[in-house]
């Protein structure tokens, strides 16, 4: 059957309806299409506008007027620092509509994605891992409830078991990969059984991928589910985010590294003159040091840097792992390292479009060879731009720390990216830079 993604519907239908009131309103027009855009991303930041399973207005309700509540208090207050106050009284009344008519367009849009379901017009195909009880009575529901929105093609197990509530054995779980091709699959449930190593392999790779991952959590009896919750029947389900490593919010994010590079460097041109002649007195010609650095998708690029020792030879520069007692570097040089003060020529770097603000940090091509074999999932760090700053350097993995640590800290950055994730990394690392806890 054909799949469509029908919940494409729901955030222009959102604009709309916040923004209808301005049809009688019309002195309000301009606060009403900052009041509709504003709540659109927000809830598109939010991942308010993801296709859920179990479809329903109430249960979506609490999350969609608390963000509409976020934006229309922005909206007032920017009105309200006007002074004029009987226009600020009349938005506030008009957005009342607004709010009332954004419920009543979920409950359009929701109605005709279920019944676009129960008609067979919306049925993602899916495969389950797992053959066991669970797995049996998943299939079961999914089977029996087309408003789901799943349509399971079969299920994959380290071993066949036949037919499990009639649908077919596709394959080994280390076949996932292959079966997902072939069938042309949209959503992975798993269910029960092994196979977590073969779906990892399958999540973390540096494309995005084109299918979602849904998890029933272990012990699911006793699971209690927070924020939006999901469920086939009565087993909650996981949905595991797609990172977002494109699309509209990471446009944001690269226009925002642009805005605040491009700020710095005019804000920053005195120091980082003085910077300069400080390195050029004590190291003499060469004040900026160019090293090759691994980047997205592993992409090599040249990082500057201020210079603050001089390495004997080329292979040194590349192949020697860098500690803060090194005594080739002098008083100067300590405290820009100390300081982080070394790191601000990437802000060009960043221009360029080879780094951004929040992200890994990058690793020499040598070090990168060495650490995709010894630690796990290292490579994945490379799903994007390498950052001056990251979630592992403001946790307290800087300089000389284990590499595996990172690793972790640097995955889990870009699995739960969010401009506020971003955000908070940014204020720890100022304070980091004024509290001088550099290297």
């Amino acid at each position: 059957m054909r799949s469509i993604r029908a919940w494409m519907i729901v955030p222009p239908v959102d604009a709309v309806m916040i923004g209808l009131p301005m049809l009688w309103a019309p002195e309000n027009a301009r606060a009403l299409a900052a009041l509709s855009a504003l709540t659109v991303l927000l809830l598109t930041n939010g991942r308010c506008y993801r296709a859920r399973l179990h479809l329903s207005v109430l249960d979506e309700l609490p999350w969609l007027l608390a963000r509409f509540a976020t934006a229309d208090a922005v909206v007032g207050t920017i009105k309200a620092l006007r002074f004029d106050t009987p226009e600020t009284a009349s938005f506030l009344a008009v957005s009342l509509w607004s709010a009332t008519l954004l419920v009543v367009g979920r409950v359009i849009t929701t109605q005709i994605i279920l019944r676009a379901r129960r008609r067979g017009r919306v049925a993602h195909r899916t495969v389950v891992v797992g053959s066991g009880p669970l797995a049996a009575e998943i299939i079961t529901v999914l089977e029996r409830y087309p408003q789901y929105g799943l349509l399971v093609t079969g299920y994959v197990d380290e071993t066949s078991a036949g037919d499990v509530a009639g649908v077919p054995f596709l394959g080994r779980a280390e076949d996932l990969r292959g079966v997902i091709e072939e069938h042309r699959i949209v959503a992975v449930l798993v269910a029960d059984g092994p196979g977590e190593t073969a779906i990892l392999d399958l999540v973390q790779v540096p494309t995005r991928r084109r299918w979602e991952l849904l998890v029933v959590p272990r012990l699911h009896q006793l699971h209690t589910q927070v924020g939006l919750p999901d469920h086939v029947g009565s087993i909650p389900v996981m949905r595991i985010n797609n990172p977002a490593l494109h699309g509209p919010a990471w446009a944001l994010k690269r226009g925002f590294d642009i805005a605040v590079s491009v700020a710095l460097l005019v804000l920053l041109l005195p120091l980082l003159a003085v910077l300069a002649v400080l390195v050029r007195l004590e190291g003499g010609p060469g004040v900026l040091f160019r090293q090759e650095r691994v980047g997205r998708d592993g992409r090599v690029f040249t990082c500057l840097k201020f210079r603050t020792l001089r390495p004997t030879t080329d292979e040194e520069a590349s192949t020697r792992w860098s500690v803060a007692s090194d005594r080739r570097v002098g008083p100067v040089g300590r405290v820009i390292r100390r300081l982080s003060l070394d790191e601000l020529p990437q802000l060009w770097n960043i221009v360029r479009g080879d780094m951004t603000l929040v992200g890994p940090r990058p690793e020499r091509p040598h070090f990168v060879d060495k650490f995709s074999v010894e630690v796990p999932l290292y490579g994945s760090r490379h799903r994007v731009r390498a950052g001056l700053t990251g979630f592992a350097q403001v946790s307290g993995l800087r300089g000389d720390t284990p590499i595996v640590d990172r690793a972790r800290f640097d995955n889990y950055y870009i699995e739960n990216w969010s401009l506020w994730m971003d955000t908070k990394v940014l204020l720890r690392t100022v304070a980091e830079v004024l509290l001088a806890r550099g290297r």
